[in-house]
């Protein structure tokens, strides 16, 4: 290669295991998706001049060897797996293993033009934590259903009980991530930022500020798109059809078209109007929320990029 080129590497990642290959190369690698496994791949990566390290979103178990890599000074970029299935299917690559998909993932790293900076490495930590709240939220909803479908009183007190145990687990959790989060000055402003805005509560600014490090740093399509909430058209010659959302981040998706079902209703007098107006023109309900959880993202965005609280106005941002 020349001396101009950027040396990039795939890296498959298993739960034990990580395939790696060079792109456009032969060498590979195999190491254990654990620390001593890590600091090898550190070595073999700089032994072959890699500046660039390309690794498929992988359920988590990815981010122990992403963490390790930047922080070793590499320039690490995550594929989603759609990103990867469309770069295979349009080499008419067939084939699969993990050794082919490590050197499938280092070509596709070598093609990739736009680099985003990484992270704020401080917020990575705050996610599982994060998930845990929702997924208490999630569970106090099942719970509830449970209630509302039995008549026995004895165990409708159990049901009680726990939705109560739950509710607590979930108080308490977020009382200590928000502490946490609390510790770093600048995290704390951004923080309060995001809660200013009308229908935006603690747990949801919390999912924005982690779930989105980019927060203030993009531009109010980019912020929309990132969280799967940007509208994208379905037209093919004479047909027109309707436009719909898709991809991004789920869980900071939901959290956002949850708080906006509150705050359209009750917390946002421009939301308020907003889903009014959509309606009125004949707009779904679940259309007309998504477009609100859309401009509650907009208007946490628009907050931490000036850097001054939300301030109530008769039209919106």
């Amino acid at each position: 290669m020349g001396n101009h080129t950027t040396i990039c590497a795939g890296i498959d990642t298993g739960k034990h295991q990580l395939d790696v290959a060079l792109a456009a190369g032969v060498q590979r690698l195999q190491a254990d998706n654990n620390a001593d496994g890590h600091a090898a791949l550190v070595g073999w990566l700089r032994k072959h001049r890699v500046k660039r390290v390309g690794i498929e979103a992988s359920g988590g178990y990815e981010q122990p060897v992403v963490g390790k890599l930047r922080r070793d000074g590499f320039v690490v970029i995550v594929l989603q797996p759609a990103q990867v299935r469309a770069y295979a299917a349009f080499h008419l690559q067939r084939a699969k293993n993990d050794k082919i998909d490590a050197a499938l993932i280092a070509d596709c790293t070598a093609q990739t033009r736009k680099i985003h900076a990484a992270p704020d490495p401080r917020l990575a930590p705050f996610a599982e934590p994060l998930t845990l709240i929702e997924q208490l939220t999630e569970d106090i909803a099942h719970v509830k259903t449970r209630r509302e479908t039995c008549r026995d009183h004895r165990i409708r007190r159990y049901w009680d009980a726990e939705i109560a145990r739950l509710k607590r687990l979930s108080r308490l959790e977020l009382k200590a991530l928000t502490a946490a989060i609390r510790q770093h000055r600048d995290l704390a402003a951004r923080l309060d930022l995001i809660v200013s805005v009308g229908g935006v509560g603690l747990k949801t600014a919390v999912a924005i500020l982690v779930r989105m490090p980019e927060i203030g740093r993009v531009s109010r399509e980019q912020a929309a798109a990132l969280a799967g909430l940007a509208p994208y058209d379905d037209d093919s010659g004479d047909r027109a059809g309707a436009r719909h959302i898709d991809g991004g981040r789920e869980r900071l998706r939901k959290a956002l078209y949850t708080a906006a079902l509150a705050a359209a209703f009750h917390w946002n007098p421009q939301l308020k109007i907003t889903y009014r107006r959509l309606i009125a023109a004949g707009k779904p309900h679940k259309v007309a929320l998504v477009a609100c959880a859309r401009k509650l993202l907009i208007y946490a965005n628009t907050v931490v990029e000036r850097g001054t609280p939300w301030v109530e106005r008769p039209t919106a941002i």
